[in-house]
């Protein structure tokens, strides 16, 4: 495995950490209508390779500051003030309830999408840059305890050693604890993702092949340990393109089948063992950058993973 704060081959720092680009906001003005600008940011967001969620959920965010302040009222016409109470409206003025998340990714877009226009060089002060950025984080994810894990990996193993060899249940479960790649990365591996001659040794390729999503890819190490279980599971089950070429829910329901042969009280699911593969590098002393490049995360993702793991390893300390 590279050093703890070695850079993963694939995984392309700049481009996960970069601004959306300038684009039709070299034309817009001081002057310009906040319509105006809305329609520069999203595209900017889209050319950055942001998802089509976050960029319809920011977009909308803003729109609805539009229809508070008017869609046409013009972006240097607006005020830190303008901006307080549009959020204090909305939390209740409005009558439609806002969840703490709503409201924290409300936060959220107001002030990207100012940073955005000061950076483009079309505002020369940031009118949010003194509103409260709120973070509402999500509940802790599940995740295996030391000896949980050993179990499941134990029953894997028997499957791959009982009188009916079966290496696939461990295949794909090492893979998962190992990489902590997601369940659509998973379902994405080719057989040519997996390089077993390379000169540092076995590696697993993750690749997008959306343009806008490349930042995400990256080069793990591979153990002889899975090595040795993954030529068992070719030999066995010949897969001739994708290394899984199931459907999400077969595979899921191999991960629920080993969880329940081995007595887990707990679901075991790709989201549990995706948490697993992070704190176990977290607690054995891995840099936490290295952690967030192994699993495709920028800096601003990494913001309420980094806490949550932090959280979990305080929980099982």
């Amino acid at each position: 495995m590279p050093g703890a704060k070695d850079d993963l081959p694939l995984f392309t720092r700049a481009s996960a950490e970069a601004a959306p680009t300038v684009g039709r906001s070299a034309r817009l003005r001081a002057d310009a209508s906040l319509s105006a600008a809305l329609r520069a940011w999203e595209e900017a967001l889209e050319k950055a390779g942001r998802s089509p969620h976050t960029v319809k959920a920011f977009a909308g965010d803003l729109r609805l500051l539009g229809k508070f302040l008017g869609a046409g009222v013009a972006l240097n016409a607006i005020g830190t003030h303008d901006l307080k109470n549009f959020l204090e409206w909305m939390l209740h003025r409005r009558g439609v309830p806002c969840a703490p998340k709503t409201y924290a990714r409300r936060v959220t877009s107001i002030k990207a999408f100012f940073r955005w226009l000061v950076e483009a060089g079309v505002l020369s002060e940031d009118p949010a840059a003194d509103v409260a950025q709120q973070s509402v984080l999500s509940p802790l994810s599940e995740v295996l305890t030391p000896d949980e894990m050993d179990a499941v990996l134990h029953r894997a193993e028997s499957l791959r050693r009982g009188p009916r060899p079966d290496a696939r249940p461990y295949t794909l479960l090492s893979l998962l604890l190992q990489t902590g790649i997601k369940k659509s990365e998973c379902l994405a591996l080719y057989l040519h993702h997996i390089d077993l001659g390379a000169a540092g040794g076995p590696v697993l390729f993750v690749r997008y092949p959306d343009v806008r999503k490349r930042y995400r890819e990256r080069r793990l190490p591979l153990s002889q340990t899975w090595v040795t279980a993954y030529r068992e599971y070719l030999a066995q089950y010949a897969p001739r393109d994708r290394v899984f070429p199931y459907s999400p829910r077969r595979l899921e329901y191999l991960l629920e089948e080993i969880g329940t042969a081995a007595g887990l009280e707990k679901h075991l699911s790709f989201n549990i063992c995706r948490w697993t593969a992070a704190l176990t590098d977290l607690r054995a002393g891995k840099d936490k950058d290295y952690i967030r490049q192994k699993l495709g995360l920028s800096k601003i993702q990494w913001r309420e993973v980094g806490t949550k793991l932090e959280r979990l390893a305080a929980q099982q300390d």
